[in-house]
């Protein structure tokens, strides 16, 4: 039988699944090979009977949470997709206030009806079996991840920064355009595509492991700029994470 797939998401824009149906030939492919029981960007259909589920956007409320924990106990694989999923992405910067203050700026006199707790991702809640970084994922990457899913292979990310596929296409440096880049700190995967298309890395795909901090230190020296600049840019994307300065 073909591996069963649900897409779900959460606190997000859903563009990680329009992500997935833009695959154009390569999403025929893949429904060849799985059957897709929840996908509620493309289909009406619902099942609670899954292997694989693909998790899209942070848990924002305690409702999320508990969904979220049902969903990994039916699933025998849980992907984390895109940066929300990830690292909480954007949504976390509203970490920056008070969940009160966001309530009213957002719900006005109605914000006593509703609930919202800090942005996490979601490995901070379940077990994430395989994180697919960025905003949204590299469409490589997760067509390698569901290839190696069915032959059952280990699936193998990038463990480069982003100046590495940087310096392969060759692009002038974004600090050097007088941007303040991420690629040194980011894990790459993504062919540099923000960087090539002329502006700069914004961090969509975390910290690379194992960053080099003292490289990054130097590079910030070289262009007049300190670490507490860098961690106002890294927040854009990774606020929920604890990072080391």
């Amino acid at each position: 039988m073909k591996p069963r797939v649900a897409f779900f998401d959460f606190t997000g824009c859903e563009g990680c699944q329009l992500e997935v149906l833009n695959f154009n030939l390569e999403i025929v492919d893949l429904i060849g090979a799985v059957d897709i029981v929840e996908f509620r960007e493309a289909s009406s259909d619902h099942s609670d009977d899954y292997d694989i589920a693909f998790i899209e956007g942070s848990q924002t409320t305690d409702r999320d949470v508990e969904r979220v924990q049902k969903i990994r106990e039916k699933a025998k694989i849980l992907v984390a997709l895109g940066a929300c999923s990830c690292t909480g992405g954007v949504n976390a910067l509203k970490n920056r206030f008070s969940m009160e203050e966001n309530l009213k700026v957002v719900y006005g006199d109605s914000a006593k009806l509703y609930s919202t707790i800090p942005t996490r991702p979601t490995s901070a809640y379940v077990k994430v079996d395989v994180h697919l970084h960025g905003c949204p994922p590299n469409r490589n990457e997760v067509i390698s991840l569901v290839k190696c899913l069915l032959t059952g292979k280990k699936f193998e990310q990038c463990h480069n920064p982003v100046c590495v596929e940087c310096k392969l296409a060759e692009n002038i440096c974004a600090f050097e355009r007088g941007e303040f880049c991420l690629g040194p700190i980011t894990r790459g995967g993504c062919n540099a595509v923000c960087v090539t298309g002329g502006r700069k890395c914004w961090g969509c795909r975390a910290l690379v492991d194992e960053p080099n901090v003292n490289s990054e230190k130097e590079i910030l020296k070289k262009y007049g700029l300190t670490m507490d600049d860098m961690m106002m840019q890294f927040k854009l994307f990774n606020g929920a994470l604890e990072v080391s300065k």
